[in-house]
């Protein structure tokens, strides 16, 4: 038996069709390299969020965010008002930095952990890959 893709926006979308339609509130999966979360709200909407480890850049104090599925890069929430986000600007490990936007879910962009963001490293808007890198972090010394 292979292994379920939990990066795949077809697979969560048919968790998240399945655990409504089972009337489940939400499912949590937890492996080594990451976490799903999917949880129902109650006006039959999903909310969706997965972490991945952050890998260091080498040789230095910083971390890369990444993109933990595909689908479109967005810095704030469509619904928000515009705000520009100057850089660098302090963040803690739950701030979220941004959303991937599949269809009409969005899932957050948690920071992972605390320091300060100094780089945007995707355009938003832009059709992104699982992995591809986002955001760049340093941390205190």
């Amino acid at each position: 038996m292979s292994a379920i893709d939990f990066s795949d926006p077809a697979t969560i979308a048919s968790l998240t069709e399945a655990l409504t339609a089972a009337g489940v509130d939400g499912l949590e999966i937890s492996r080594p390299d990451g976490q799903l979360r999917i949880v129902i709200s109650g006006e039959g909407g999903a909310r969706i969020s997965a972490t991945e480890a952050t890998p260091r850049v080498p040789g230095s104090a910083s971390a890369i965010v990444k993109a933990p599925i595909a689908g479109h890069f967005c810095v704030e929430h469509p619904a928000a008002p515009v705000a520009p986000q100057t850089l660098p600007r302090s963040v803690s490990e739950a701030d979220i930095l941004g959303f991937v936007r599949i269809g009409h879910v969005l899932l957050p962009l948690r920071a992972g952990r605390s320091g300060v963001l100094t780089k945007l490293l995707a355009e938003p808007g832009a059709l992104i890959g699982f992995g591809d890198p986002l955001f760049e972090i340093e941390f205190p010394s």
